[in-house]
């Protein structure tokens, strides 16, 4: 790794510079080109519990040629909550013809649930839509811009063990398998609440579990420590001070993130950025004017947005330009199920920016068994681009779920 002013330079944009390009920037709509032929005929919903702790829930559309496609709604512990928004909405939106104006009119994004039931249905018009062409969804979105994708794994839900020895497991699995960057989420322990005694000893238990990977996975690769919010500013700067020495190639989301706390991550980011570790978060905000304050206040090197909640594919291409103005990663979060991961890496095909996909490593059998067509195959990390594809590339077996009969009730 280079010295730290050399990893500094560039990673800010000046303050200036940042609130001109926020006033130039028009916070639009997604273009129309997307919808213009698709009718809705009918709008499903459906679930599958993979682990105790892990429900998936899925949207397929089916417009009125018969193309079929689907996107993914998973928000963990919020299942039947989503399964209330596809219930208030469905029927409202059959035989619509989802030109841009009148189905961004028409969607909710009102709540995280809203979100995720929105998100999931543009998912599968995008996905409807590019079968209905036959082309990848990476071409409807604007054109292919690379034809690889390099992939960390997530091993954290995985890990079942939540030893030092037990991370360390998930993370050889990882390598054996070819990943070269990994992601864990150490620090079970830690609590805002927590006083500063308390807070030094659940931090030193997690860096336990950083050092234990950090040995198994070698000192070139990188690693991602996710911190799920758990920490006050304090903890968070004692933290960083502390895991610096283990090289972390970025640390995210340590605090609470509202516009009250970004001068709050800004100084932590200015703290990682001196040890040459990058700060990362967003990984639930919604739509794309919800990033504009936090890159206007320069919070975080590395943004996270999910295609599940920030709108959909088109306006993850949006997000990803903005992205580009304000010199941020554009890396997408993606630990959830199958659709969405395919639908991730069609969106980081057509991005201009992105630098690294999130996948999550070896959670559930599940992941492979739920489609057909197989997923992409990754090679040594990376996701090698397959331009014999229609739409996201895979179909899913919707016999497999639990369907909604209405709010909260499964047939």
């Amino acid at each position: 790794m280079g010295s730290t002013t050399e990893f500094i330079r560039g990673l800010r944009c000046p303050a200036n510079k940042r609130n001109a390009l926020v006033s130039q920037h028009h916070i639009s709509r997604y273009p129309s080109k997307m919808w213009k032929q698709l009718i809705l005929g009918q709008i499903e919903i459906g679930s599958i519990r993979v682990t105790e702790k892990t429900v998936w829930i899925f949207i397929r559309v089916t417009d009125s040629d018969g193309f079929q496609g689907v996107g993914e709604a998973s928000l963990a512990g919020r299942d039947d909550e989503v399964a209330t928004v596809w219930h208030k909405n469905h029927e409202r939106l059959l035989k619509t013809p989802l030109t841009s104006p009148l189905l961004l009119k028409s969607l909710p994004f009102g709540s995280l649930p809203e979100a995720a039931f929105s998100s999931a249905l543009l998912q599968a018009c995008a996905d409807a839509l590019s079968k209905s062409t036959r082309v990848p969804m990476a071409e409807y979105l604007g054109g292919v811009q690379r034809n690889e994708i390099g992939l960390y794994a997530n091993i954290n839900r995985r890990t079942i063990d939540r030893t030092p020895e037990g991370f360390a497991a998930s993370a050889a699995d990882a390598v054996e398998a070819g990943y070269s960057a990994f992601k864990i989420a150490p620090f079970d322990e830690v609590l805002p609440e927590l006083d500063r005694q308390e807070m030094r000893e659940s931090i030193a238990k997690g860096l336990e579990r950083v050092a234990a990977v950090r040995v198994q996975v070698g000192a070139d690769t990188r690693l991602m420590i996710d911190c799920h919010w758990r920490f006050d500013e304090q903890g968070a700067s004692e933290m960083i001070h502390e895991v610096a020495s283990l090289n972390p190639y970025w640390v995210e989301c340590p605090i609470t993130e509202n516009g009250q706390q970004i001068p709050a991550i800004a100084r932590l980011r200015d703290t990682a950025n001196s040890f040459a570790i990058k700060l990362a978060g967003l990984e639930m905000n919604i739509r794309k004017e919800s990033f504009v304050p936090f890159l206007e206040g320069g919070a975080y090197d590395v943004m996270m947005p999910d295609v599940k909640y920030a709108g959909g594919p088109e306006e993850m291409i949006a997000i990803s330009e903005l992205f580009n103005r304000f010199q941020v990663d554009f890396s997408p979060h993606n630990p959830t199920g199958p659709i969405c991961h395919a639908a991730s890496l069609q969106v980081c095909l057509a991005a201009k920016n992105t630098d690294l996909l999130e996948h999550q490593f070896d959670e559930t059998n599940h992941f492979a068994s739920l489609v057909f067509n197989n997923l992409p195959p990754i090679h040594g990390g990376t996701y090698l681009l397959d331009t014999d594809v229609d739409g996201i590339g895979v179909e899913l077996d919707f016999d497999q779920l639990q369907t909604f009969e209405d709010a909260g009730s499964r047939v």
